[in-house]
């Protein structure tokens, strides 16, 4: 538990082939199922202050609260995805906390010396979530995400259906038919 930001609630993997990372997870890892957005949607994206185009796919699987987070980056893009991989990293990126009063957590980090990293929206206001510059080495990095808009009961469907998951449809498009 952070003092500051409250219970880990998201690991986030930064990878290069998202398909070869969730096989990997179901078959050796046997977490599942994973939801997968070919593209994700971000309403608005910067990148240390500066507007950026991101593509990129995410896909979500949980272990017990734990969630999981899997992200390809799909263009060369400013991102800290990006700068990661072009230090030569591949894996944990970064650990999320998530919050239903997220403005009062930006906010306060901000008022620490946080720094911004990256940081934009997904699914309109109640869908906020920043990056800080925290890397002293990888995996390091701090995400908050508000889950007050519809975020937050997307992600408790992920966690229900890993608690009774039976090896299935182990990967489920999201927005596709089989979601």
């Amino acid at each position: 538990m952070s003092r500051i930001f409250g219970a880990v609630r998201q690991n986030g993997y930064v990878v290069r082939d998202i398909h070869a990372a969730m096989k990997h997870w179901i078959e050796v890892m046997g977490i599942g199922p994973w939801y997968y957005m070919d593209r994700v949607k971000t309403d608005w994206f910067r990148h240390r202050g500066q507007d950026s185009a991101i593509e990129m796919s995410i896909a979500l699987a949980n272990s017990g609260d734990l969630q999981i987070e899997l992200i390809q980056q799909r263009n060369d893009a400013p991102s800290m995805y990006r700068e990661f991989l072009d230090a030569g990293h591949e894996g944990l990126q970064h650990m999320s906390y998530w919050s239903h009063d997220y403005q009062a957590l930006y906010d306060k980090a901000l008022g620490l010396g946080y720094r911004i990293g990256h940081e934009g929206q997904i699914g309109g206001d109640k869908g906020r979530f920043a990056y800080f510059d925290t890397q002293a080495h990888p995996g390091t990095v701090i995400e908050i995400s508000d889950i007050s808009g519809t975020k937050g009961p997307f992600f408790e469907k992920v966690r229900q259906a890993a608690l009774s998951w039976d090896g299935t449809r182990p990967i489920r498009e999201v927005g596709g038919a089989k979601s």
